[in-house]
């Protein structure tokens, strides 16, 4: 199908929104709740649908300080919240109801725009339940602009971290990131250096308990490479990559082999299962790892999360030419 110069391609199928480029194609599900398919120069980079995540593997002081016992309904929303509801809007034309079938008979397949977005909320199932936004806009360059908002309520406990999960199908072979030097969390940044920073494969610390890991905070860029695909019938070996860059603000990430569920199960190294995939998170929020003593006494305040406020955060996927 051709593509016209300067705008998005706009399929309208029976349980999907597809928006497509020369380079790229994305496929938004109705059903799964999400970017169900993110293709870029013929690359699959989705494995799973994007999801919020509000749980970081524990670590010896949260176990310690009791923390893992009085937010551990973050957990079950970090693994069960649902989506509830999905807004299209076209080149600000907002949809009063999304186009299913048959209402998207009245499409012929070539319809076009300059900007698409598309928001999905989720309903989290804590105690009290409380909702997730997250609006993904699309221009015709490819670029995917992703904005997430947390709505506050008083009746919930602290949040271990606040962010959007993305895994890809395969491990990825180096990050490059611009950012703080190492591994850096709100309390652990002091000792860090301002630079651009290339990290070969996806490290995980051995902790005799695996735990959470890996996190950087305060980046600009970050790139992420990989040599490897699913497709069987893929035998180009050379490298391809995609880059989440900063919106408004600099954001944090983690890239691991592993989710914080995966991670949560193991209480040995030899108990994690293969590295297959690459968990890329892009928080928003990040709690404090503490440490003040013998991995006991809690996290000091200012490193809290409170889940009585709004929590606001976004970035961009970016094509790399």
């Amino acid at each position: 199908m051709a593509y016209t110069n300067n705008k998005l391609n706009v399929v309208f199928s029976d349980g999907t929104l597809g928006l497509g480029g020369e380079d790229f194609h994305y496929i938004f599900s109705y059903e799964r709740g999400g970017l169900e398919s993110m293709l870029i120069q013929g690359k699959e980079w989705l494995y799973r649908t994007p999801t919020p995540t509000f749980w970081r593997a524990t670590t010896d002081n949260d176990r310690g300080s009791g923390f893992v016992v009085k937010s551990a309904q973050w957990l079950a929303a970090d693994m069960f919240s649902t989506c509830e509801k999905i807004e299209l809007t076209v080149d600000n034309e907002k949809f009063d109801q999304l186009p299913i079938a048959p209402y998207n008979n009245q499409y012929n397949g070539n319809e076009t725009a300059e900007t698409v977005a598309i928001k999905y909320t989720y309903k989290t199932n804590t105690i009290p339940s409380t909702t997730v936004d997250v609006t993904y806009t699309v221009t015709a360059d490819g670029k995917i602009n992703i904005h997430q908002r947390f709505q506050g309520n008083q009746d919930l406990p602290e949040l271990p971290a606040l962010g959007l999960r993305l895994v890809i199908p395969t491990t990825a072979k180096s990050f490059d990131y611009e950012g703080l030097s190492g591994e850096t969390y709100p309390d652990r940044m002091a000792g860090a250096t301002r630079g651009t920073y290339h990290v070969e494969g996806l490290p995980v610390t051995p902790y005799i308990v695996p735990q959470e890991c890996g996190m950087h905070m305060d980046n600009s860029k970050l790139t992420i490479t990989r040599t490897t695909t699913q497709n069987n019938a893929d035998n180009n070996p050379q490298p391809f990559s995609l880059s989440i860059k900063k919106a408004d603000k600099n954001f944090n990430f983690s890239a691991l082999p592993y989710t914080p569920e995966e991670l949560e199960n193991a209480t040995h190294q030899e108990e994690l299962p293969p590295a297959r995939r690459t968990v890329l998170t892009i928080f928003g929020a990040v709690r404090g790892v503490g440490g003040i003593d013998s991995w006991g006494t809690d996290v000091e305040s200012k490193y809290h999360i409170s889940a009585k406020k709004d929590i606001d955060f976004e970035f961009n996927i970016e094509i790399n030419k």
